[in-house]
């Protein structure tokens, strides 16, 4: 792939958080196997975590072809061996492009890793993350979810209330989600809500596991 200098993206908070949730992925993940990216965007975290991650193998996807670019930009900059190329994946999609590819054995996927996506994306996308992970995943395997939510109902902050109605007046199905709903779908893909850690500037991470 001939990819253009300027082909990196950038997400201001990829600097800020990245750090703390690698603390969190190097306690919860599996200490071996593939680790699928849902929604890399930029791909900055995809290059900064993989080669602090070994010997895990990090498998980055996105369904924007800007961003799969962007994506191979970093990785091309940063050369980790342990970093695949980005796929073409959207989680919306009943079938994920994953399951039908047959250069690849998604067996092997002990872990599944999603940062910022849920709130910027239809009620579908969470849905569908759920199912794929509820498909993919082996017993015991991870879902790792990183990003503002409801607490029963309510907003955690006044600064999440605000983001709340800034992404809602952007787009009427995207915001804050709660999570008791979406730790109620992940249950009807048997998957456990594990643990719950408090980040910076009001997001958490929130681990789920396959039963």
């Amino acid at each position: 792939m001939n990819i253009p200098n300027d082909a990196k993206q950038h997400a201001p908070a990829t600097q800020r958080n990245r750090e703390p949730i690698l603390e969190v992925l190097q306690r919860v993940l599996p200490p071996s196997g593939t680790v699928l990216e849902i929604a890399s965007g930029t791909g900055e975290h995809a290059a900064f975590f993989a080669p602090r991650l070994k010997p895990r193998q990090w498998l980055p996807s996105d369904p924007n072809p800007e961003r799969r670019v962007s994506i191979a930009a970093w990785q091309s900059e940063g050369k980790a061996d342990n970093l695949y190329p980005p796929i073409n994946l959207d989680a919306r999609d009943r079938v994920w492009s994953i399951e039908t590819d047959p250069n690849f054995q998604y067996a092997n996927i002990r872990a599944i890793v999603n940062i910022n996506m849920i709130h910027i994306s239809p009620w579908s996308a969470c849905l569908g993350l759920m199912a794929g992970a509820g498909r993919i995943l082996q017993p015991e395997g991870i879902l790792y979810l990183y990003g503002p939510y409801k607490r029963g109902g309510e907003h955690t902050a006044p600064s999440n209330e605000a983001f709340d109605a800034s992404l809602r007046s952007q787009n009427p199905e995207w915001g804050v989600r709660d999570l008791d709903d979406v730790a109620a779908v992940a249950k009807e893909q048997k998957l456990s809500l594990l643990e719950i850690v408090q980040m910076p500037a009001n997001n958490l991470s929130v681990i789920f596991q396959k039963g």
